[in-house]
């Protein structure tokens, strides 16, 4: 028997955001009238004010050889947003980050000696701003019959670009992207997105540092063959020193011994068109994902697996984005707050490695700890064989509070272990 639709009285209150002017975000009722542009498009505007802010105490020691300094610091993040929504597919979205600025934050250095003291990062730039919408919506007497000729999205500004879970690009940029949505071949697809890109500013390289001088040209492809779910993507940087970057990837569930096993295979190629260097290099990225739900459970036991060949570089890496293996899990991915770094190394030369982890839920998902444990052995003399174990600790308080532990210890083949812990208290607005 159908279960009935819970009433408006039934449902969690909403949590509004900062600001809301307009129609509400997420809200119940009539949509207003709007006005009709002379393109024949109604408009109806609402505004919406929200963001995070990020703070935390944390101390960090990436151990190895050479007796590296520990940093303890107080850091802190704030995220501002503001989105002009004018319809369901067109919006302006600016936002900043008054506190950070590149891969500094404000906050306080207690250690090392002669680095410690109070860090001040307040600016006013603006970090993302981009319209986007689509051109049979804005222009919807070009196709009266809405045939779907002119289904072509588009955005246009400082907008974030996040392409083969990061592996391939993870940086925000200044771009303008055509898409065209719902491709459908007869007896291969069901639906494909076709995706192509120029960014003429703000591109990071695979070093995390902007290359003044860098232009991205990509073209990206998602599409359902079947049952599965194929990204087949490429990206060219024109600079002083050229790249070349591919990648494919496969989106599955598996059946193994009786169970379902959700999977995703990665393989991502750069090529380094002049000169190797730190913003560009030639190699291969090889990687796999596996997680599957316990019986009985809402847990998640999951782990994941790289091969990286040579030394492969991304297109373009925000500078608080870390390596290509962040995806790896909490021991390889970057908080992006602060100097507190990766467990273990995120840079995928010349390495092969893999990370266990198991996610477990409590309180309606309100509470959840993850504990991992991953490695990474080196394929050549020039690279070190690592290890770590880690969890991290996550309780949401209230509507718009998550209270955030993470923890782990390191060991080399050389050198001192490493070690690091945080604290950090998340507020959504």
């Amino acid at each position: 028997e159908p279960i009935p639709m819970a009433t408006e009285e039934e449902l969690p209150q909403r949590p509004p955001p900062l600001i809301e002017i307009g129609p509400d975000f997420l809200g119940t009722g009539n949509i207003p009238d709007g006005f009709e542009l002379p393109t024949g498009a109604v408009w109806t505007p609402a505004l919406w004010v929200y963001g995070s802010y990020r703070t935390a105490v944390q101390t960090y020691n990436p151990g190895g050889p050479g007796d590296p300094d520990t940093t303890t610091e107080w850091a802190n993040r704030l995220d501002l947003f503001g989105n002009l929504q004018l319809t369901g597919t067109e919006r302006l979205l600016i936002g900043i980050s008054p506190l950070r600025d590149e891969g500094e934050f404000s906050g306080y250095t207690f250690s090392p000696d002669g680095q410690d003291g109070w860090d001040n990062e307040f600016n006013a730039n603006i970090t993302t701003l981009f319209f986007e919408g689509e051109i049979g919506e804005i222009f919807p007497e070009l196709d009266p019959g809405d045939s779907g000729i002119f289904d072509l999205g588009f955005s246009v500004g400082r907008q974030p670009l996040f392409f083969q879970e990061g592996m391939l690009i993870d940086d925000t940029t200044d771009a303008v992207a055509l898409t065209r949505d719902t491709v459908i071949i007869p007896g291969l697809t069901v639906d494909t997105r076709i995706t192509a890109l120029w960014g003429w500013s703000e591109v990071n390289r695979d070093d995390n540092d902007e290359d003044d001088d860098a232009q991205l040209f990509g073209l990206f492809t998602e599409g359902d063959w079947g049952n599965h779910t194929v990204q087949f993507d490429a990206a060219y940087v024109d600079s002083d020193d050229d790249g070349l970057n591919l990648g494919a990837a496969s989106t599955q569930r598996l059946a193994i011994f009786g169970k379902t096993v959700n999977s995703s295979f990665r393989i991502n190629q750069s090529w380094a068109l002049d000169d190797e260097t730190q913003e560009v290099s030639t190699g291969t990225l090889l990687f796999a994902e596996l997680n599957v739900t316990p019986y009985g459970t809402n847990n998640v036991l999951y782990t994941n697996a790289f091969w990286g060949i040579d030394e492969f570089s991304s297109a373009s890496r925000d500078e608080t984005a870390g390596g290509p293996l962040g995806r790896t899990g909490i021991l390889f991915s970057a908080v992006g707050l602060g100097e507190y770094g990766s467990a273990l190394s995120n840079r995928p030369d010349n390495v092969v490695g893999a990370a266990i982890g198991y996610q477990m839920f409590w309180n309606d998902e309100r509470t959840q700890v993850i504990l991992e444990t991953g490695g990474q052995l080196g394929t050549r003399d020039t690279t070190r064989d690592e290890a770590a174990v880690g969890a991290r600790f996550q309780q949401a308080i209230g509507d718009r509070f998550v209270l955030r532990l993470d923890g782990f210890v390191s060991a080399e083949e050389s050198g001192d272990a490493g070690y690091g812990a945080r604290t950090e208290f998340v507020t959504q607005f």
